[in-house]
């Protein structure tokens, strides 16, 4: 199936919707052991790229899925990709601004590929460069559309609710957050599903 702002947005919302509750629990019990040294970096990994990947093949996801030990696995070679990433687009940052989101855009799913199919980190932004040609506005304005349509809906909500009670509008406020966090790693995981399927 060919990919379009519009699927990639309706896909994301669904995704995100499906796998709120996991997600809201992961998140939760993230927070309360991010402090742990070495449990941490998987737990990061787990977040950040191993939901996403089993949300792009819409696997189950359990309520402690960040504690697997697989996540840990691969940790250099997680933080190598992390670090030749974030290298190249800040170099593209230099050249005034927009080459930087361009690579951001390129190598998106590189490390995704580390962590879900042990790709190494050179591979991996090689493929993931190959499987975003020619699709970079399509993933930039599908990123756009759906970032304000949460951030609308999350205003909207805030704004309601806080006529009603400050207290209110906070609990809103962060439980919609963190819906948002769910449709934006539904984001990560449908531009995935779609592109690197076959990878």
């Amino acid at each position: 199936m060919e990919l379009t702002v519009s699927s990639l947005v309706q896909n994301s919302i669904k995704k995100g919707v499906k796998y709120v509750g996991p997600l809201l629990v992961n998140v939760f019990l993230w927070g309360l052991t991010i402090w742990i040294p070495y449990l941490n970096v998987g737990t990061t990994i787990g977040l950040f790229f191993g939901l996403p990947t089993k949300m792009s093949r819409d696997e189950e996801i359990s309520f402690t899925e960040i504690f697997d030990a697989k996540f840990r696995k691969n940790m250099g070679e997680v933080f190598l990709s992390m670090g030749f990433v974030n290298l190249g687009v800040m170099i593209g940052f230099l050249f005034f601004i927009i080459p930087g989101y361009v690579i951001f855009i390129a190598w998106s799913l590189a490390t995704l590929l580390v962590a879900d199919k042990n790709y190494n980190p050179i591979d991996a932004i090689k493929k993931s460069n190959d499987l975003t040609y020619g699709k970079k506005w399509t993933i930039f304005f599908g990123a756009v559309v759906l970032y304000i349509i949460v951030m609308v809906a999350l205003i909207l909500l805030v704004t309601i609710f806080g006529k009603i009670h400050g207290a209110l509008a906070a609990i809103v406020g962060l439980l919609g957050t963190l819906f948002s966090m769910s449709i934006m790693l539904g984001f990560v995981g449908e531009l995935y599903g779609s592109l690197a399927k076959d990878a």
